[in-house]
C-alpha cells in the first residue's frame, strides 16, 4: 500500500467531515421528476397537417379576454348577491322587485349576445366564395354542416348537405 492511496491512510478530521458532507448531500439529492426524450417524433408521411373540424384554437388575446369576462362576472355575481341578501334580510326590498332587478342585467347580456351572434352569422354567410386551382386529375368532395341554435332554452337544428 502506498501513502498516496486514500484508502491506505486514515482521513484527517477535515477530510472526514468533507467526505461525510458529500455522502449526506448525495443521499438527500432529489430524484429527477421528469424526463424529456430528445429523439425527434417519427414522421408518418409527407402530407402537411390540415385544420381539424370543430372549434378552432383561440389566440392569446381571446383567451385573456375570456378570462377577464369570467372573472368580472363572478365578481359582479358575488357583489350583487351580497347586496340582495342584505336588502332582503333587512326587509327593505320586495322579493318581486328584487327578482326583476336581478333579471334585468341578465336579459340585457343575453340580448347583446344574441345580436352579436346574428351579426357574426351574417358576416360569415356573406363570404362563401371558394376558388381552387388544380393541375392534373382531381376528385373533389364537399360537405357542408350547418348548425343553428335559437332560444333561451337552446334548440339546435343541424343540417348536413353535400355535393
Amino acid at each position: 500500500m502506498s501513502l498516496h492511496d486514500p484508502a491506505a491512510r486514515p482521513l484527517t478530521d477535515a477530510e472526514a467531515d468533507a467526505r461525510a458532507q458529500e455522502l449526506i448531500h448525495e443521499a438527500y439529492r432529489p430524484a429527477p421528476t421528469a424526463y424529456r426524450d430528445p429523439s425527434p417524433a417519427p414522421a408518418y408521411g409527407d402530407t402537411p397537417p390540415v385544420a381539424q373540424p370543430g372549434r378552432p384554437p383561440m389566440s392569446q388575446k381571446a383567451t385573456d379576454a375570456s378570462a377577464l369576462m369570467l372573472t368580472g362576472s363572478v365578481a359582479a355575481l358575488s357583489v350583487s348577491g351580497g347586496v340582495s341578501l342584505v336588502l332582503f334580510t333587512l326587509g327593505q326590498v320586495d322579493p318581486v322587485t328584487l327578482a326583476i332587478g336581478a333579471a334585468g342585467p341578465v336579459a340585457l347580456v343575453l340580448a347583446a349576445g344574441s345580436l352579436l351572434k346574428s351579426l357574426g352569422r351574417a358576416k360569415a354567410a356573406s363570404t362563401t366564395t371558394t376558388h381552387h386551382h388544380y393541375t392534373g386529375s382531381v376528385r373533389q368532395e364537399t360537405t357542408n354542416l350547418s348548425s343553428t341554435t335559437k332560444g333561451m332554452i337552446a334548440r339546435t337544428h343541424t343540417t348536413l348537405g353535400g355535393r
